[in-house]
């Protein structure tokens, strides 16, 4: 998964975009911060992935 793909994911989950500096998207959702690299399209490392996802609280593979 890109960074692209990862923000358009948290956007759906009610992160908002914040600020970018650099090739860093930070987005925020009640009063946390969490900053996506996006590189292009290429894909995340799988820890980096594991890693943001377990900063926003969010599980995609849970469904509702």
């Amino acid at each position: 998964m890109s960074g692209k793909e990862l923000i358009k994911l948290l956007k759906k989950a009610g992160w908002k975009e914040d600020r970018i500096k650099g090739s860093h998207h930070i987005l925020k959702k009640d009063g946390k911060l969490v900053s996506v690299p996006v590189h292009g399209h290429d894909d995340l490392p799988p820890g980096t992935l594991k890693q943001i996802l377990q900063q926003a609280d969010v599980d995609f593979d849970k469904e509702p």
